[in-house]
Protein backbone atom coordinates (compact mmCIF):
# COMPACT_ATOMS: atom_id res chain seq x y z
CA UNK A 1 0.00 0.00 0.00
CA UNK A 2 1.05 3.68 -0.58
CA UNK A 3 2.72 5.60 2.63
CA UNK A 4 0.04 6.73 5.03
CA UNK A 5 0.18 10.50 5.82
CA UNK A 6 -1.03 9.53 9.42
CA UNK A 7 -0.44 6.41 12.14
CA UNK A 8 -3.23 6.06 14.36
CA UNK A 9 -2.62 4.21 17.75
CA UNK A 10 -5.95 2.53 18.54
CA UNK A 11 -8.67 0.42 16.93
CA UNK A 12 -11.80 1.77 18.78
CA UNK A 13 -14.44 3.55 17.38
CA UNK A 14 -12.99 7.02 17.66
CA UNK A 15 -10.65 5.77 15.47
CA UNK A 16 -12.93 4.03 12.69
CA UNK A 17 -14.87 7.61 12.79
CA UNK A 18 -11.76 9.10 11.99
CA UNK A 19 -11.50 7.21 9.01
CA UNK A 20 -14.48 8.37 7.80
CA UNK A 21 -13.74 11.67 8.06
CA UNK A 22 -9.80 10.79 6.32
CA UNK A 23 -11.64 8.89 3.62
CA UNK A 24 -13.15 12.45 2.31
CA UNK A 25 -10.20 14.37 2.64
CA UNK A 26 -8.14 11.41 0.65
CA UNK A 27 -6.01 11.23 3.90
CA UNK A 28 -4.15 7.77 4.03
CA UNK A 29 -4.12 6.23 7.41
CA UNK A 30 -2.45 3.43 8.49
CA UNK A 31 -3.76 1.84 11.90
CA UNK A 32 -2.22 -0.15 14.88
CA UNK A 33 -5.17 -2.10 16.34
CA UNK A 34 -5.68 -4.14 19.63
CA UNK A 35 -7.19 -7.16 17.52
CA UNK A 36 -8.39 -8.28 13.70
CA UNK A 37 -11.91 -7.32 14.50
CA UNK A 38 -11.72 -4.22 16.58
CA UNK A 39 -13.69 -0.80 15.87
CA UNK A 40 -11.28 0.35 13.48
CA UNK A 41 -9.80 -2.62 12.01
CA UNK A 42 -13.11 -3.09 9.60
CA UNK A 43 -13.07 -0.44 7.72
CA UNK A 44 -9.61 0.89 7.97
CA UNK A 45 -7.49 -1.29 5.32
CA UNK A 46 -3.83 -0.47 5.93
CA UNK A 47 -4.02 -2.14 9.69
CA UNK A 48 -1.75 -3.90 11.98
CA UNK A 49 -2.40 -6.25 14.91
CA UNK A 50 -0.15 -5.36 17.54
CA UNK A 51 0.56 -3.96 21.52
CA UNK A 52 1.01 0.02 21.77
CA UNK A 53 2.71 -0.66 24.88
CA UNK A 54 6.10 -2.32 22.29
CA UNK A 55 8.06 0.21 21.23
CA UNK A 56 9.41 -1.83 18.48
CA UNK A 57 5.72 -2.35 17.03
CA UNK A 58 5.21 1.80 17.62
CA UNK A 59 8.41 1.83 15.28
CA UNK A 60 7.22 -0.63 12.59
CA UNK A 61 4.16 0.81 12.44
CA UNK A 62 5.09 4.76 12.08
CA UNK A 63 8.33 3.48 10.07
CA UNK A 64 7.22 6.00 7.08
CA UNK A 65 4.42 8.12 8.30
CA UNK A 66 5.20 11.24 9.47
CA UNK A 67 2.68 12.20 11.73
CA UNK A 68 0.95 10.09 14.36
CA UNK A 69 -1.92 10.51 16.52
CA UNK A 70 -4.15 8.62 19.00
CA UNK A 71 -7.70 6.38 19.32
CA UNK A 72 -6.89 6.28 23.39
CA UNK A 73 -4.57 8.03 26.15
CA UNK A 74 -2.82 5.17 27.07
CA UNK A 75 0.69 4.77 25.20
CA UNK A 76 3.73 5.33 27.46
CA UNK A 77 5.02 8.84 27.37
CA UNK A 78 8.42 7.50 27.04
CA UNK A 79 7.58 5.65 23.63
CA UNK A 80 6.39 8.87 21.71
CA UNK A 81 9.30 10.61 23.59
CA UNK A 82 11.66 7.84 21.29
CA UNK A 83 9.16 8.43 18.11
CA UNK A 84 9.67 11.78 18.35
CA UNK A 85 13.32 11.83 18.83
CA UNK A 86 13.28 9.78 15.97
CA UNK A 87 11.60 12.20 13.18
CA UNK A 88 8.05 11.62 13.90
CA UNK A 89 5.22 14.12 14.84
CA UNK A 90 3.07 12.73 17.71
CA UNK A 91 0.09 15.25 18.25
CA UNK A 92 -0.78 15.39 20.91
CA UNK A 93 3.00 15.26 22.34
CA UNK A 94 3.77 13.72 25.63
CA UNK A 95 4.34 16.99 26.82
CA UNK A 96 0.95 17.92 26.46
CA UNK A 97 -0.79 14.19 26.68
CA UNK A 98 0.54 13.62 29.98
CA UNK A 99 -2.06 15.23 31.52
CA UNK A 100 -4.89 13.35 29.90
CA UNK A 101 -3.16 10.35 30.95
CA UNK A 102 -2.34 11.09 34.69
CA UNK A 103 -4.99 13.06 36.81
CA UNK A 104 -3.12 13.96 39.52
CA UNK A 105 -0.45 15.68 37.01
CA UNK A 106 -3.31 17.19 35.60
CA UNK A 107 -4.51 18.54 38.98
CA UNK A 108 -1.27 19.85 39.40
CA UNK A 109 -0.70 21.56 36.12
CA UNK A 110 -4.38 23.50 36.19
CA UNK A 111 -4.05 24.55 39.83
CA UNK A 112 -0.81 26.58 38.75
CA UNK A 113 -2.49 27.65 35.74
CA UNK A 114 -5.51 29.17 38.31
CA UNK A 115 -7.65 26.83 36.38
CA UNK A 116 -10.09 26.47 38.76
CA UNK A 117 -11.75 22.83 39.43
CA UNK A 118 -12.42 21.00 42.80
CA UNK A 119 -10.14 20.97 45.76
CA UNK A 120 -8.28 17.42 45.51
CA UNK A 121 -5.00 15.67 47.64
CA UNK A 122 -2.97 12.85 46.15
CA UNK A 123 -3.56 9.53 49.01
CA UNK A 124 0.39 8.20 49.61
CA UNK A 125 -0.11 4.12 49.22
CA UNK A 126 0.88 3.91 52.89
CA UNK A 127 -0.95 6.08 55.43
CA UNK A 128 -3.54 7.02 52.34
CA UNK A 129 -6.88 6.29 54.65
CA UNK A 130 -5.71 8.93 57.03
CA UNK A 131 -4.86 11.42 54.63
CA UNK A 132 -8.33 10.69 52.63
CA UNK A 133 -10.20 11.14 56.33
CA UNK A 134 -8.10 14.49 56.81
CA UNK A 135 -9.22 15.34 53.60
CA UNK A 136 -12.60 14.99 54.76
CA UNK A 137 -15.84 13.51 53.60
CA UNK A 138 -17.92 13.21 51.23
CA UNK A 139 -15.41 12.92 48.65
CA UNK A 140 -14.48 11.41 45.24
CA UNK A 141 -11.90 8.82 45.12
CA UNK A 142 -9.97 8.15 41.51
CA UNK A 143 -7.63 6.17 40.19
CA UNK A 144 -5.10 8.54 38.90
CA UNK A 145 -4.38 6.59 35.26
CA UNK A 146 -6.95 4.47 33.54
CA UNK A 147 -10.20 5.27 34.68
CA UNK A 148 -13.00 5.64 32.49
CA UNK A 149 -16.96 5.47 32.01
CA UNK A 150 -17.56 5.38 35.94
CA UNK A 151 -14.54 2.89 36.36
CA UNK A 152 -11.56 3.76 39.02
CA UNK A 153 -14.20 6.10 40.21
CA UNK A 154 -15.81 5.80 44.30
CA UNK A 155 -17.93 8.12 45.50
CA UNK A 156 -16.68 7.69 49.94
CA UNK A 157 -18.12 8.62 52.74
CA UNK A 158 -16.15 6.79 55.06
CA UNK A 159 -12.65 5.08 55.35
CA UNK A 160 -14.96 1.88 54.85
CA UNK A 161 -16.77 3.36 51.99
CA UNK A 162 -12.72 3.75 50.68
CA UNK A 163 -11.64 0.16 51.38
CA UNK A 164 -12.51 -1.29 47.52
CA UNK A 165 -10.24 1.91 46.18
CA UNK A 166 -7.43 0.93 48.29
CA UNK A 167 -7.44 -2.56 47.93
CA UNK A 168 -7.18 -1.66 43.67
CA UNK A 169 -3.48 -1.07 44.74
CA UNK A 170 -3.56 1.79 41.84
CA UNK A 171 -2.17 5.00 42.72
CA UNK A 172 -5.22 7.30 44.17
CA UNK A 173 -6.01 11.19 44.31
CA UNK A 174 -9.23 12.07 46.57
CA UNK A 175 -11.63 15.27 45.15
CA UNK A 176 -14.34 17.54 46.75
CA UNK A 177 -17.62 16.01 46.00
CA UNK A 178 -19.16 18.74 44.12
CA UNK A 179 -22.92 20.06 43.87
CA UNK A 180 -23.71 20.70 40.60
CA UNK A 181 -26.35 21.65 38.12
CA UNK A 182 -25.13 19.81 35.48
CA UNK A 183 -22.08 18.56 33.37
CA UNK A 184 -20.73 20.82 30.50
CA UNK A 185 -18.15 19.97 27.60
CA UNK A 186 -15.85 22.51 25.76
CA UNK A 187 -14.37 20.99 23.45
CA UNK A 188 -11.54 22.74 20.75
CA UNK A 189 -9.42 22.11 18.35
CA UNK A 190 -5.71 23.18 17.88
CA UNK A 191 -3.12 22.83 15.13
CA UNK A 192 0.60 23.18 15.69
CA UNK A 193 0.51 26.52 14.04
CA UNK A 194 -1.61 27.65 16.65
CA UNK A 195 -5.52 27.81 15.25
CA UNK A 196 -8.10 27.52 16.97
CA UNK A 197 -11.87 26.81 17.14
CA UNK A 198 -14.20 25.86 19.62
CA UNK A 199 -17.17 23.99 19.34
CA UNK A 200 -20.56 25.14 21.09
CA UNK A 201 -20.42 24.59 24.72
CA UNK A 202 -23.06 21.32 25.12
CA UNK A 203 -24.69 19.23 27.96
CA UNK A 204 -23.99 15.78 28.95
CA UNK A 205 -26.24 13.93 30.84
CA UNK A 206 -24.95 10.73 32.85
CA UNK A 207 -26.09 7.50 33.72
CA UNK A 208 -24.09 5.05 36.18
CA UNK A 209 -20.75 6.66 34.83
CA UNK A 210 -21.62 6.65 31.65
CA UNK A 211 -22.21 9.11 29.14
CA UNK A 212 -25.65 8.93 27.64
CA UNK A 213 -26.84 11.80 25.97
CA UNK A 214 -25.52 15.09 24.96
CA UNK A 215 -27.45 17.99 23.77
CA UNK A 216 -26.02 20.85 21.86
CA UNK A 217 -25.98 23.44 22.50
CA UNK A 218 -26.25 23.75 26.58
CA UNK A 219 -29.89 24.43 27.10
CA UNK A 220 -30.26 27.63 29.14
CA UNK A 221 -26.69 28.13 29.49
CA UNK A 222 -25.73 31.74 30.87
CA UNK A 223 -24.08 33.62 28.16
CA UNK A 224 -21.09 34.56 30.50
CA UNK A 225 -20.44 31.04 31.18
CA UNK A 226 -20.45 30.03 27.85
CA UNK A 227 -18.08 32.54 26.76
CA UNK A 228 -15.88 31.19 30.38
CA UNK A 229 -16.10 27.57 29.22
CA UNK A 230 -15.02 28.23 25.49
CA UNK A 231 -11.98 30.58 26.69
CA UNK A 232 -11.02 28.26 29.25
CA UNK A 233 -10.68 25.26 27.00
CA UNK A 234 -8.65 27.37 24.69
CA UNK A 235 -6.55 28.51 26.87
CA UNK A 236 -5.74 24.95 28.24
CA UNK A 237 -5.20 24.02 24.57
CA UNK A 238 -2.55 26.68 24.08
CA UNK A 239 -0.68 26.64 27.00
CA UNK A 240 -0.14 22.83 27.14
CA UNK A 241 0.39 22.77 23.43
CA UNK A 242 -2.41 20.95 22.93
CA UNK A 243 -2.59 19.23 19.00
CA UNK A 244 -5.97 18.32 17.87
CA UNK A 245 -9.25 18.07 20.03
CA UNK A 246 -9.29 19.15 23.30
CA UNK A 247 -12.37 17.93 25.51
CA UNK A 248 -12.35 19.77 28.70
CA UNK A 249 -15.29 18.62 31.08
CA UNK A 250 -16.95 20.84 33.46
CA UNK A 251 -19.30 20.65 36.37
CA UNK A 252 -21.58 23.75 36.41
CA UNK A 253 -22.01 24.32 40.16
CA UNK A 254 -25.06 25.33 42.04
CA UNK A 255 -24.17 28.72 42.75
CA UNK A 256 -23.39 29.41 38.92
CA UNK A 257 -19.35 28.47 38.70
CA UNK A 258 -17.31 26.68 36.25
CA UNK A 259 -14.77 23.54 37.69
CA UNK A 260 -12.77 21.42 35.31
CA UNK A 261 -13.54 17.27 36.14
CA UNK A 262 -11.74 15.92 33.15
CA UNK A 263 -9.50 16.50 30.21
CA UNK A 264 -9.20 14.47 27.36
CA UNK A 265 -6.86 15.09 24.30
CA UNK A 266 -8.63 13.11 21.75
CA UNK A 267 -12.30 12.82 19.64
CA UNK A 268 -14.47 13.11 22.74
CA UNK A 269 -18.12 11.16 23.14
CA UNK A 270 -19.61 15.15 24.38
CA UNK A 271 -18.73 16.10 19.86
CA UNK A 272 -19.54 13.19 18.55
CA UNK A 273 -22.90 15.16 17.82
CA UNK A 274 -20.70 17.62 15.57
CA UNK A 275 -20.75 14.46 12.81
CA UNK A 276 -24.31 15.60 11.79
CA UNK A 277 -24.81 18.70 13.69
CA UNK A 278 -21.41 20.90 13.17
CA UNK A 279 -20.21 22.03 9.97
CA UNK A 280 -17.15 20.45 10.56
CA UNK A 281 -17.20 16.99 12.86
CA UNK A 282 -14.72 16.79 15.53
CA UNK A 283 -13.10 14.10 13.70
CA UNK A 284 -12.52 16.19 10.62
CA UNK A 285 -10.98 18.56 12.85
CA UNK A 286 -8.96 16.38 14.71
CA UNK A 287 -7.32 15.14 11.50
CA UNK A 288 -7.06 18.88 9.79
CA UNK A 289 -5.29 19.94 13.17
CA UNK A 290 -2.92 17.16 13.58
CA UNK A 291 -2.12 17.41 10.04
CA UNK A 292 -1.69 21.15 10.35
CA UNK A 293 -4.27 21.58 7.68
CA UNK A 294 -6.71 24.94 8.32
CA UNK A 295 -9.55 24.24 10.27
CA UNK A 296 -13.09 24.11 9.84
CA UNK A 297 -15.97 26.29 10.73
CA UNK A 298 -17.39 24.70 13.90
CA UNK A 299 -20.90 25.95 14.06
CA UNK A 300 -24.22 24.17 14.42
CA UNK A 301 -26.14 22.88 11.04
CA UNK A 302 -29.47 23.66 13.29
CA UNK A 303 -30.44 25.02 16.83
CA UNK A 304 -30.61 21.98 18.70
CA UNK A 305 -28.74 18.28 17.75
CA UNK A 306 -28.99 15.99 20.53
CA UNK A 307 -27.11 12.54 20.49
CA UNK A 308 -28.01 9.65 22.66
CA UNK A 309 -25.65 6.26 23.03
CA UNK A 310 -26.34 2.94 22.10
CA UNK A 311 -25.76 0.85 24.95
CA UNK A 312 -25.58 -2.80 24.97
CA UNK A 313 -28.88 -4.17 25.79
CA UNK A 314 -31.66 -7.00 25.04
CA UNK A 315 -31.38 -6.38 20.89
CA UNK A 316 -28.59 -8.57 20.24
CA UNK A 317 -28.82 -8.27 16.21
CA UNK A 318 -28.11 -4.42 15.24
CA UNK A 319 -27.62 -4.63 11.81
CA UNK A 320 -31.51 -6.55 11.90
CA UNK A 321 -32.72 -3.78 14.05
CA UNK A 322 -30.87 -1.37 11.80
CA UNK A 323 -33.84 -1.50 9.69
CA UNK A 324 -37.15 -1.02 12.29
CA UNK A 325 -34.99 2.01 13.95
CA UNK A 326 -34.76 3.48 10.64
CA UNK A 327 -38.40 2.96 9.62
CA UNK A 328 -39.34 4.08 12.91
CA UNK A 329 -37.25 7.55 12.55
CA UNK A 330 -35.99 8.03 9.15
CA UNK A 331 -34.41 11.75 9.73
CA UNK A 332 -32.57 10.30 12.88
CA UNK A 333 -28.47 9.69 11.82
CA UNK A 334 -27.85 6.10 13.10
CA UNK A 335 -23.82 5.21 14.26
CA UNK A 336 -22.64 1.62 14.80
CA UNK A 337 -19.20 0.47 15.90
CA UNK A 338 -19.13 -2.87 14.61
CA UNK A 339 -19.11 -4.20 18.39
CA UNK A 340 -20.72 -7.40 20.09
CA UNK A 341 -23.14 -6.43 22.50
CA UNK A 342 -22.35 -6.84 25.71
CA UNK A 343 -24.61 -5.13 28.77
CA UNK A 344 -23.97 -1.52 29.50
CA UNK A 345 -21.19 -1.45 26.30
CA UNK A 346 -21.00 1.62 23.97
CA UNK A 347 -22.23 0.08 20.51
CA UNK A 348 -23.26 3.20 18.56
CA UNK A 349 -24.65 6.25 18.75
CA UNK A 350 -27.71 8.39 17.18
CA UNK A 351 -28.22 12.03 16.56
CA UNK A 352 -31.38 13.78 15.49
CA UNK A 353 -31.45 17.61 15.31
CA UNK A 354 -34.46 20.46 14.30
CA UNK A 355 -35.95 23.30 15.77
CA UNK A 356 -37.79 21.88 18.60
CA UNK A 357 -35.26 20.94 21.11
CA UNK A 358 -38.62 18.28 23.08
CA UNK A 359 -38.81 16.86 19.39
CA UNK A 360 -35.10 16.21 18.74
CA UNK A 361 -34.58 14.42 22.45
CA UNK A 362 -37.54 12.42 21.67
CA UNK A 363 -36.61 11.33 18.15
CA UNK A 364 -33.11 10.18 19.32
CA UNK A 365 -34.14 8.41 22.77
CA UNK A 366 -36.79 6.29 20.88
CA UNK A 367 -34.12 5.99 18.48
CA UNK A 368 -31.49 4.72 20.93
CA UNK A 369 -34.26 2.45 22.73
CA UNK A 370 -34.70 0.63 20.08
CA UNK A 371 -31.75 -0.55 19.55
CA UNK A 372 -31.28 -1.35 23.29
CA UNK A 373 -34.10 -2.71 24.45
CA UNK A 374 -36.62 -3.57 21.35
CA UNK A 375 -39.60 -0.64 22.41
CA UNK A 376 -39.49 2.95 22.36
CA UNK A 377 -40.49 4.81 25.80
CA UNK A 378 -42.91 7.71 24.97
Amino acid sequence: MPSPQLAVIGGGQLARMMQQAAIGLGIRIRLLAEAPDVSAAQVVPDHVVGDYTDLDTLRAIVADAPVVTFDHEHVPPEHLRALESEGHACRPGPHALLYAQDKADMRRQLSGMGIPAPSWVALPSHGGLEALAEFGFPAVVKTARGGYDGKGVWVVRSTADAEEAFASGRQLLAEELIDFRRELSALVARSPSGEVRAYPVVESRQADGVCAEVIAPAPDLDPALDAEARAMAERIATELDVTGILAVELFETTDGRLLVNELAMRPHNTGHWSIDGAVTSQFENHLRAVLDLPLGATDARAPWSVMVNILGGAVEDLEAQRAVTLAAEPDVKIHLYGKSVKAGRKVGHVTAYGSDLDDVLARARRSAALFTTGVTHD
